[in-house]
């Protein structure tokens, strides 16, 4: 049976190939044909709330999926946008809500917003990239795991932001040794754990990023020696990321962008 790491790596030898394959999918196809043609006429954070296929793909291309019932929480994200220090994206410790209203980004640019090649292209290319991942994790959750760490850690700049998305601090447990139940612990508590066996900026470092990866990859499959095939339980919810609950962001919130 593959191993987790040997997986990562053929799916990773051709990177476009798998991606090109993702997109021939019906279902992948017809979601995305849907969106591109619909996404130019969207003139307002109000028509994008309200036409839901390009709302759910949207939110799906960040990894947000799990995040669609909140829609008020949405909405404050797309109003607000990002360029006030004060915006909701910018005191969210997890980046992907930056992300989302950076692209979207109704509060700078009004009824413009969506001519852009980010909130096109930009918006299908992270679809593919998480459809890919939700597929890999279908066989085998440490692949999607370690698919979408590899993806998403490079931009982290303190533990917090590994502590506010679930998937990346699974890969970062895993990977330093830490029990799940450190997660009951204080947030200041977990966040020491982590600064005393991971330098953040390696994880800049693409050969040490992929060190890390190859560690939590032989260490996942010591844990798991049979690759499970079960559904799997909301660590990686969508679209191969799993937030917190709106309630846990807003904790974090509060201390994210400390250190």
């Amino acid at each position: 049976m593959s191993t987790t790491i040997s997986s990562l790596r053929l799916l990773t030898a051709d990177l476009p190939a798998s991606l090109g394959r993702v997109a021939r999918e019906p279902s992948v196809h017809r979601a995305t044909e849907l969106y591109v043609a619909a996404i130019e006429d969207i003139k307002s954070v109000d028509e994008f709330m309200k036409n839901s296929r390009v709302y759910n793909y949207a939110l799906k291309a960040f990894g947000l999926e799990d995040m669609a019932y909140g829609k008020a929480f949405i909405r404050r994200i797309l109003t607000e946008g990002v360029d006030g220090s004060g915006s909701m994206a910018n005191r969210l410790a997890d980046p992907r809500f930056k992300e989302l209203a950076e692209t979207f980004n109704f509060a700078r640019y009004g009824s413009s917003a969506t001519v852009f090649s980010r909130t096109k292209q930009g918006v299908v290319d992270r679809y593919l990239r998480q459809a890919l991942e939700l597929e890999a994790g279908s066989s085998n959750e440490g692949l999607r795991l370690a698919l979408y760490f590899g993806r998403k850690a490079s931009a982290v700049t303190s533990a917090y932001g590994l502590m506010g998305d679930r998937a990346l601090l699974k890969v970062t447990q895993v990977a330093l040794g830490l029990s799940e139940s450190t997660s009951a612990l204080d947030i200041e508590r977990q966040k020491d754990l982590i600064d005393k066996r991971l330098n953040i900026a390696d994880l800049k470092d693409p050969e040490k990023l992929d060190k890390f990866i190859t560690r939590f990859a032989a260490l996942w499959d010591m844990e798991q020696p049979r690759v499970s095939s079960s559904p799997i339980v909301t660590l990686v919810a969508g679209a191969s990321s799993a937030s917190l609950s709106i309630d846990l962001l807003q904790q974090i919130q509060k201390i994210g962008k400390r250190g």
